[in-house]
């Protein structure tokens, strides 16, 4: 699509989701496999939180390489290559790296050298907040094309001997192209909260933590694994839901009647419950699909969005809203009115596939090229310096 539509006015530009994909760990750990590391049974974590089964990341499934996977399916659905994103936003609570940004590593990945890249930091709201941002960037006419990613790598900042974190969270990655468009749709209001006097409530201390003090009821925290008060955590969630999802409708121009389906945060089935029961909706209008992933804090909306899609939950112009809460603690919900057929409904650009598999092929080469050049570069000079020593 041509890049002069940034010139063109807010008002006739609208932020449409044109494409998705998710990618999760192959290995598996249900609830018995984790009654061999602690003190539970299937019943007792099924009970309490909707949870049979989560994946887990071996030691090559990095959040970056999940994300990275995860946009490229979502890219594969869509006629945009590469090199015509404009912005990547990776929403993630565990990152390779303080910094480069896990975004800028997948940008450089794809290739996609004419996009800005950054992480967002909001836990299990990222996703949300990164959805937001990407949009006001579009519908001010800032930018075309932008890629919006939710990773994480939870297994990596457990404490494997706390019960009630352990439990609950798992690995995984989902993506989306956002795109401006002429046809009123798409993103259209977003609800962004944050209450900093819980920031004690759910954390994972850093290197830079001042000491670090145990919240009432909280197990000693330890550097770089999370904690929580769960029961704290719930109470919270419970009451930020529902008035979140109000206020992002009432925004938006719609009622809570127009919502064909909530896509929460995936954490914790009770939580999910009671948000529906709070607005008056029966439990299939939240989608819900915690048994098998477990909590994958950003990227569990993204990762619920395309498994409802898959499903069949959602269809051309349906209002749906995306509803995050989390460490901060934030929250935030977004409503979105559904432009888009599903891909089987629509055909897809051989030729711009084959362009972007020959993008794809061309940033590998790339990448070996530059290492083999430091290589023979770190040679060159040790011989250098060798021959200047070698009397």
């Amino acid at each position: 699509m041509a890049r002069n539509r940034k010139r063109q006015s807010q008002s006739n530009i609208y932020a449409h989701i044109i494409g998705w994909g998710m990618r999760v760990p192959r290995t598996v750990l249900t609830n018995e496999d984790l009654a061999a590391i602690i003190e539970t049974t299937d019943e007792w974590i099924e009970s309490r939180t909707g949870i049979k089964e989560r994946r887990i990341a071996n030691d090559r499934e990095t959040t970056a390489q999940l994300g990275l996977r995860a946009a490229k399916d979502a890219l594969a659905m869509t006629d945009v290559l590469p090199s015509d994103i404009d912005l990547i936003i990776v929403a993630t609570s565990t990152p390779e790296n303080i910094f480069p940004s896990t975004a800028s590593m997948i940008q450089h990945w794809l290739g996609a050298y004419n996009a800005g890249a950054f992480d967002l930091s909001a836990a299990c709201s990222g996703f949300v907040y990164a959805l937001d941002m990407a949009a006001q960037a579009i519908r001010s006419g800032s930018i075309e094309t932008a890629l919006v990613i939710g990773a994480e790598t939870m297994s990596r900042v457990l404490n494997w001997q706390d019960r009630g974190t352990c439990i609950l969270f798992g690995d995984g990655a989902g993506a989306v192209v956002l795109q401006a468009r002429d046809n009123p749709g798409g993103l259209l209001s977003s609800v962004l909260r944050s209450d900093g006097s819980g920031h004690d409530l759910l954390g994972i201390p850093t290197f830079n933590s001042p000491e670090v003090r145990s919240p009432s009821g909280i197990s000693e925290p330890r550097l770089h694994k999370m904690y929580m008060s769960g029961g704290a955590v719930m109470k919270f969630a419970t009451r930020v839901i529902g008035a979140s999802i109000k206020e992002a409708c009432r925004l938006a121009g719609i009622t809570l009647d127009d919502v064909k389906l909530v896509i929460p945060h995936q954490a914790n089935e009770r939580i999910i419950q009671a948000a529906a029961r709070s607005l008056g909706f029966e439990n299939d209008r939240f989608m819900s699909n915690l048994k098998y992933y477990g909590n994958t804090s950003a990227a569990s909306i993204p990762i619920a969005l395309c498994e409802a899609l898959e499903q069949g939950k959602v269809s051309a112009g349906d209002y749906i809203v995306l509803v995050g809460f989390g460490g901060g603690l934030t929250w935030a919900s977004t409503v979105i009115k559904w432009g888009v057929p599903y891909p089987a409904d629509r055909s897809i650009n051989t030729l711009q596939e084959r362009r972007r598999q020959a993008e794809y092929f061309l940033v590998k080469l790339r990448v070996r090229m530059s290492r083999w050049l430091r290589r023979l570069s770190d040679l060159i000079r040790f011989r250098r310096n060798r021959d200047d020593f070698d009397w």
